[in-house]
């Protein structure tokens, strides 16, 4: 796999994780429609990993008020999204 090619996965990775579809198989059709060969399911863990710590990242000012609104209030708004 080249550089160009993981860019690609990356992309579609962070694109789909946020739709209603499968997180993995997109990553197995790409490659498959490219006509690449696979990366293997190390390549894929790495990239759930990605997109997690930049979820995390991205919503880190929420995570406490939600936190303690769903222990303390939890009929609220973010109480319930918690």
């Amino acid at each position: 796999m080249d550089i160009a090619q993981a860019v690609v996965l990356g992309l579609v990775q962070g694109l789909g994780e946020f739709l209603p579809i499968s997180s993995s198989t997109h990553l197995v059709l790409v490659p498959w429609l490219m006509n690449w060969t696979y990366s293997g399911l190390t390549f894929d863990i790495a990239l759930h990993v990605g997109t997690l710590i930049a979820v995390v990242i991205y919503f880190w000012k929420d995570w406490p008020n939600l936190l303690h609104k769903g222990f303390t209030r939890p009929k609220e708004q973010e109480g319930k999204l918690f």
